[in-house]
């Protein structure tokens, strides 16, 4: 006998897996175990009794042919009313005569319905049952249903659930824990008494409350571990979900056995409602085995009909029970849209409005999970909304990052401020804000990054750099900036990283913008006016302009600084500069300059002017930077200049003038006739000879003339008793003058690169000369006297 419980294969599953099982499901397997049993009973019934009964059947003897013994000829009937006794042939095998009787009887006058009864049972009922479970085994469906609900047990009991609902609900926890048990009994009562039209018809949702949504006290606030598996579980779900809503397999898979079992159930109706009649207790039996038995008419008794005739009735009402719930099913599964699943209702309820609807097999999948719990899709719900997600980034920030580790990063900046500078953070920790000594802030690629107005409790902050952030910011956020702000630093790829409030930032001093900006307003990312920053003294630009933007003279009137970094592009137009009348410094950078800007020529305050990494070949037209009287500082260097030009003479007031990175190959003696040179830097050029007129600079502190063809030193040079750098390495001088002893304040001597063989020691002099300010081999080092080298070494 085959026990019950080996067909448990059939239809076992996960005991998670419940949660996808509805009402109608749960009923149908409680079914099928009871039309099992009737299957197997019936089966073992067959196996353990006798399944039929026969005896040979009484005749009259006019119907009777009488062999006589031991003749081969045939008596003629005779007629007679009368019955006489029945005599067969004795054999004296009178056990295995009915044996074989019993058994051709079964097989050939038993109908094949009443034979096969309980086998077909059984085959049905494990049809039904596989096709009830199908979908949990079939790989394609059951690797989704695994994950899925894997990630729906994480999400029901995550502490993060609780304390999002919490948030929204507007209760703390401690309250909704003492109203959970008599909520509950409320919700179970109304679930009892409730009808299943009501359920289906309406969002289940609207029977939870919100208030019980915590099924156990909650502490306010998660600890570190507890955020990283929520932060983990947002992962998961966001890619879940784009696995699972590509298809629609789970669906398929369901209606396709629904409509099987449906198909079954008409079937099994259809054939056992016309052969449950067959099921009788007497039948009639002709077998021709007279030459072995003398009978060939038998009654039969088939022992069990009367049983398997209560049992096919029985199973016939459990069929057709089973049938009209597969129907309801069916129902339920083409009136609805399954595919589709709106979280209107818990937005309405939590308030959380960003969770998304869902589609396919995402969507029926939680219309499932409503038919076992509405809870469970409730606080899954969480997990699919951004803001949610975002709150818990900030949990998670505000505990990796406390005012304690923000204060050990404080460093000092180049503008003598303390600074913080966070790196590819998921947000802003709100513990920043507890920093209040904090001068300047530095954020480099942080999305979705909000500025809240407790920044006003940085009371120090003067200096805001934001490197390709999207930013938001709330509006007593932006009125502490207007107020407070002196320095900003944007670099941005797109317009959303390029914050709009910096056009009201009326106390800003210095805005630096890094990032492809266009005076076509036709284009993505455009230069507003400036004019409401009234105090704008510095202006950086490094973008692709090719011409001055017109916004910039909005501050024309004010603006002292302008630095344009163009990155290789033509700057073509530059009208706009001649109004810049008030500029002290201007840097015209990579801008593909061949000429020297005559527009430069109008700004009379100019003190500084830098036009770096362009194409200047010639500068014939410096002789017009005469007017600018108070130019101290020029920088031409990093272009392709020749040749320097006798006018250079006319710039008196110069005292800084780089010409390092050209292709200078002679100095004319006109050059140092700008008396009042402090810095002169000729460095990477292809110079063969200083003049003797370098004498001349008595104010000179620093001469570079590295990377050159230098062979000689005039003597004049030692005359320039003023300078502390010396730079003349990298060329091909043998020897250096004794002379050397006459710059007493020489600090820096660079003589690396040359053909000296040994180092004259009137070094001595040089007193403010050190170890690490003499840039020379070691060897060469080694040629000055042992006291000398002690005493450069010494601190």
């Amino acid at each position: 006998m085959i026990p019950v419980t080996e067909f448990r294969q059939f239809s076992e599953q996960e005991p998670a897996f419940r949660v996808l099982k509805p009402w109608w499901d749960v009923f149908t397997d409680y079914l099928s175990v009871v039309m099992l049993m009737i299957g197997v009973f019936g089966c073992t019934l067959q196996v353990v009794q006798d399944k039929i009964i026969c005896l040979p059947q009484r005749t009259s003897i006019a119907n009777q042919t009488i062999a006589l013994p031991n003749k081969t000829e045939l008596v003629s009937p005779v007629v007679s009313q009368d019955v006489h006794e029945m005599m067969g042939l004795k054999t004296n095998l009178d056990l295995q005569q009915y044996s074989f009787i019993n058994q051709m009887c079964y097989e050939k006058a038993l109908h094949w319905y009443a034979k096969y009864f309980p086998y077909l049972v059984l085959i049905h009922t494990l049809i039904f049952m596989v096709c009830s479970n199908f979908w949990f085994k079939f790989p394609g469906s059951s690797s989704k249903i695994e994950h899925f609900i894997s990630i729906l047990g994480k999400c029901f009991d995550s502490p993060w659930t609780t304390r999002a609902l919490s948030e929204v609900s507007g209760e703390n926890p401690e309250e909704k824990d003492n109203k959970k048990n008599s909520a509950s009994r409320a919700i179970l009562n109304v679930s009892v008494e409730g009808n299943l039209d009501n359920l289906e018809k309406t969002q289940s949702l609207k029977s939870i409350p919100e208030k019980i949504v915590v099924d156990k006290p909650t502490a306010s606030a998660l600890d570190k571990k507890e955020g990283e598996q929520a932060k983990a579980l947002f992962e998961k779900v966001k890619k879940f979900r784009l696995h699972v809503e590509e298809g629609d397999i789970l669906y398929v898979m369901y209606v396709r056995q629904t409509v099987l079992k449906v198909f079954k159930f008409l079937l099994i109706i259809a054939y056992n409602s016309a052969l449950v009649s067959e099921v009788q207790i007497t039948v009639k039996c002709s077998v021709d085995i007279q030459d072995m038995t003398g009978y060939k008419h038998f009654s039969c008794n088939h022992t069990m009909a009367h049983l398997f005739s209560k049992l096919s009735y029985c199973y016939l009402c459990f069929v057709a029970v089973y049938g009209f719930t597969c129907l309801y099913t069916s129902y339920w599964l083409f009136y609805r849209s399954l595919k589709e699943y709106s979280f209107e209702y818990v937005r309405q309820e939590t308030g959380i409005d960003d969770i998304p609807d869902v589609k396919n097999d995402f969507a029926f999948m939680l219309h499932m999970i409503d038919q076992y719990d509405p809870l469970y899709s409730k606080r899954f719900a969480v997990f699919l909304s951004e803001v949610s997600e975002n709150k818990l980034k900030q949990l998670n920030l505000n505990h990796e990052w406390t005012p304690e580790k923000l204060r050990q990063r404080l460093l000092t900046n180049h503008n003598n401020r303390l600074e913080l500078q966070l790196f590819m953070l998921s947000g802003l920790p709100d513990t920043i804000f507890e920093v209040t000594e904090l001068q300047s802030l530095k954020l480099e690629i942080i999305n979705n990054v909000t500025i809240p107005a407790s920044i006003a409790q940085l009371e120090n902050l003067q200096e805001l750099s934001l490197y390709q952030c999207c930013l938001k910011i709330h509006t007593t956020a932006t009125s502490f900036l207007k107020e407070n702000l002196k320095v900003l630093r944007v670099k941005f790829d797109d317009s959303r990283e390029l914050p709009h409030w910096l056009y009201h930032l009326r106390n800003l001093e210095e805005l630096y913008l890094i990032g492809s900006l266009s005076p076509d307003a036709s284009k993505n990312v455009v230069l507003e006016s400036l004019r409401e920053l009234k105090n704008l003294k510095t202006l950086s630009l490094k973008s692709n302009f090719t011409k001055i933007p017109q916004s910039i003279v909005d501050v024309s009137s004010h603006l002292q600084r302008l630095y344009v970094y163009n990155d290789g592009t033509k700057l073509v137009m530059l009208n706009n500069l001649k109004k810049m009348v008030n500029l002290t410094e201007l840097e015209l950078v990579h801008c593909d300059l061949e000429r020297i800007p005559h527009a430069v020529f109008s700004l009379t305050n100019l003190q500084e002017l830098d036009l770096k990494e362009n194409n200047l070949h010639s500068i014939e037209e410096i002789v017009s930077c005469q007017h600018l009287h108070k130019l101290t500082c020029l920088k031409l260097w990093h272009n392709s200049i020749c040749y320097i030009p006798e006018h250079i003479k006319k710039l008196g007031s110069l005292e800084r003038l780089y010409f390092s990175h050209n292709k200078i190959e002679i100095l004319p003696s006109h050059l140092f006739l700008c008396n009042k040179l402090r810095y002169l830097d000729l460095s990477n050029n292809d110079i063969r000879f200083i003049p003797p007129e370098i004498g001349v600079l008595q104010s000179l502190q620093y001469f570079s003339v590295t990377c050159n063809k230098i062979e000689n030193l005039p003597d004049e040079l030692f005359f320039c008793k003023k300078l502390k750098t010396l730079k003349l390495g990298k060329n091909t001088l043998s020897l250096l003058s004794p002379k050397i002893s006459y710059l007493v304040l020489l600090t820096h001597l660079e003589l690396k690169g040359n053909h000296f063989e040994l180092l004259p020691p009137e070094l001595r002099f040089c007193r403010a000369l050190k170890r690490g300010g003499l840039v020379v081999e070691d060897v060469l080092f080694e040629t000055l006297p042992s006291d000398i080298r002690d005493k450069m070494k010494a601190e």
